[in-house]
């Protein structure tokens, strides 16, 4: 029997919980090399098993993203135990649910670091060593918020835009510097995933929870790995997605009336914020526990996405088509013939 070739070497950033866990999950599926990077001991070891009962090797490193430094060492440190760098994953972000005026300029600029500076100094440090092989993928894990934003997560909003911003310029540089290092985007719906029981909630809100529709990681967690192949240059996942993007594209005035009555409560449960609630703005908050990919919504959540399913299988679609084009003319020519 020949041994199965080595895939590719993937770091993924976030990875200890929600999307960035169920990302590990599913190229640990696929035998990928998995470098793992997150700030939460429990949670980044707990993901490392997850890997390697898979079938995947995998190591983990602690890293806050925020500092370049730190996220310079790791790819230094990847490189070396396990080989090039052919993707990286940034999905590492924080949150803090409140209204904009109640959000302290540190705090703003904490999210900021992590949510947006994460990802460049993550896109730059990859970049540096994909384009001097010329070869590699970088996905930016985005949502629908950096086209349509809404109402008590500004600063995280503003971070996704932001990336998506440097993204599209990062995208016109690589054309003209004829790289094949490709750039991808993928932005999600509203996912089932810890940040709603760990993100900093303010302004006397009460618990937070995704803005439905619902889905569970494992969705996310797909398409990440469905771009990471494919190398789109952006995926949609989800129809709310789709939808909050063409509203913000031809409706934004009524998008902003829609979210300014219904923003608020749609995004709130029942429940008062606990006073042992973990909060994961300075420090992470999978300390003695390991959270998971899954949230706190799994009767509300969807397990799938049926528009992306049909999306990232268009190419067996498109074939299917074809087939039948082909056997529905074969008949017709019979039929035809045996007119003559």
């Amino acid at each position: 029997m020949k041994a199965r070739p080595k895939a590719g070497v993937v770091v993924i950033t976030g990875a200890s919980g929600g999307i960035g866990r169920a990302a590990v999950r599913e190229f640990a599926r696929h035998h990928a090399r998995l470098a793992l990077l997150a700030r939460g001991d429990e949670g980044l070891q707990a993901a490392v098993d997850d890997a390697r009962a898979l079938g995947a090797e995998a190591i983990g490193i602690r890293v806050d993203v925020s500092q370049y430094d730190e996220v310079e060492r790791a790819a230094q440190r990847v490189e070396a135990e396990l080989g090039p760098i052919e993707t990286w994953i940034n999905v590492a972000f924080t949150n803090v649910f409140s209204e904009f005026w109640d959000v302290t300029p540190e705090e703003w600029r904490r999210l900021t670091d992590v949510t947006y500076l994460g990802y460049v100094w993550g896109t730059m440090v990859a970049l540096r060593r994909m384009r001097e092989r010329n070869r590699g993928t970088i996905v930016q894990v985005g949502s629908a918020l950096c086209y349509r934003s809404i109402p008590l997560q500004s600063p995280y909003c503003g971070a996704k835009s932001a990336i998506r911003g440097f993204t599209d310029s990062l995208r016109c540089e690589l054309i003209h510097a004829k790289s094949k290092v490709r750039v991808t985007m993928v932005q999600m719906p509203a996912v089932n995933t810890p940040q709603f029981t760990w993100n900093r909630v303010k302004s006397g809100l009460m618990h937070p929870q995704p803005l439905p529709p619902i889905f569970q990681p494992e969705v996310a967690g797909r398409a990440i790995y469905w771009a990471a192949r494919r190398k789109p240059r952006e995926l949609w996942v989800g129809a709310s997605t789709v939808l909050a993007i063409l509203v913000q594209k031809f409706a934004p005035r009524f998008g902003d009336l829609y979210l300014g009555k219904t923003g608020y409560a749609s995004q709130q449960t029942s429940e008062s914020i606990r006073p042992e609630r973990p909060d994961n703005l300075y420090e992470p908050a999978d300390t003695g526990r390991d959270f998971g990919a899954h949230g706190e919504f799994d009767e509300m959540a969807k397990p799938h996405s049926w528009e992306t399913e049909i999306i990232m299988k268009r190419e067996w679609l498109i074939g299917g088509l074809a087939l039948a084009g082909a056997a529905a003319g074969a008949y017709a020519l019979r039929k035809g013939n045996g007119r003559e």
